[in-house]
C-alpha cells in the first residue's frame, strides 16, 4: 500500500467537500485488490450508484479488505464502523493503518 499521509487524507477530504475522499477509496480500492488476489476481493465503486444500500453493501467488502491487509489489526467491523459513522475521519484513521502495515512488509 502505498504511504500517505493520514491528516492530509483528512484535509484534502474536506477542502474538496469529499471528492478526495471518493478517489482515495477507489485508489486504495485498487491497491487492496492488487495486494489481495484471493477473496476477498473489493467490487468496483459503480456499486455506489445504487440508492441508500449500495455504499453501505460497498463499504462492508472494502471493510473486509481491510481487515485482510492489515491482518486483523484492524477488523472488518472497526474498519466499517469508521467508514459509516465518521467519513473522512476514518478514512485518516484506515489510511494510518495501511501505513503500519506497509512499513513492516
Amino acid at each position: 500500500m502505498k504511504q500517505r499521509d493520514p491528516i492530509l487524507v483528512l484535509l484534502l477530504s474536506f477542502i474538496t467537500c469529499g471528492i478526495y475522499a471518493w478517489y482515495w477509496l477507489v485508489v486504495t480500492k485498487n491497491e487492496l485488490n492488487d495486494k489481495n488476489k484471493e477473496q476477498p476481493h473489493v467490487p468496483t465503486a459503480w456499486i455506489w450508484l445504487i440508492p441508500f444500500v449500495g455504499k453501505i453493501w460497498w463499504e462492508w467488502k472494502y471493510s473486509e479488505g481491510v481487515d485482510k491487509r492489515t491482518n486483523g489489526k484492524c477488523s472488518q467491523v472497526i474498519a466499517f464502523v469508521l467508514m459509516f459513522l465518521l467519513s473522512f475521519i476514518g478514512y485518516a484513521i484506515i489510511q494510518d493503518f495501511f501505513n503500519k502495515v506497509g512499513s513492516k512488509s
